[in-house]
């Protein structure tokens, strides 16, 4: 994509990062001469709604953490991302807080013997929320991409679910997959 386009791969967001690197996104953001940021506007723990319950596998009003964050690119809110994770996972941990976390998420789950070796994406398109539009700066009729993740460890269980929600117009998806 071209002027505030940004195109986004999913993959560097999946593993973990060297000791001393920075998050994914704020890397990516750099090598195109661009400047990532994100603000952690909340986190806490909560009781899963029945939509999280279901990507993590766990029964609806279970605990759940939750990060909520606005993702930036140059200054400019480009992504909504709520992240959830089991509270046994989570709870106590530097997830549970508004601080960010040195190398990013993955990172840290994987430092807690937790490493994601397979991810499911969905994604959406529908018209912004009030408070989604106001957040990303939207006009009255763009529409938005909601990207759904789940991540899951060797065991086949969920430990972190994503949901993503990003300016349409704004965004290109590309998806690079590996057979064998």
């Amino acid at each position: 994509m071209t002027g505030n386009g940004w195109t986004s791969t999913s993959m560097p967001y999946l593993a973990p990062r060297p000791a001393g690197a920075s998050d994914a996104w704020t890397e990516e953001a750099e090598a195109k001469g661009r400047r990532g940021g994100q603000r952690i506007i909340e986190a806490r723990q909560a009781p899963a709604t029945p939509e999280v319950a279901s990507l993590l596998g766990l029964t609806q009003g279970q605990p759940v953490v939750v990060r909520r964050r606005v993702i930036e690119l140059d200054g400019t809110p480009c992504e909504l991302t709520d992240t959830y994770y089991p509270a046994d996972i989570a709870a106590g941990t530097p997830l549970a807080g508004t601080a960010k976390i040195p190398g990013g998420a993955v990172t840290l789950l994987a430092a807690l013997g937790h490493i994601g070796v397979r991810v499911t994406e969905d994604v959406t398109a529908r018209m912004p929320s009030a408070e989604e539009r106001e957040q990303l700066r939207l006009g009255e009729a763009e529409p938005v991409l909601r990207l759904s993740r789940v991540t899951y460890d060797a065991t086949d269980r969920a430990i972190q679910a994503d949901m993503m929600v990003m300016p349409s117009a704004r965004q290109q998806l590309r998806y690079e997959i590996r057979i064998g």
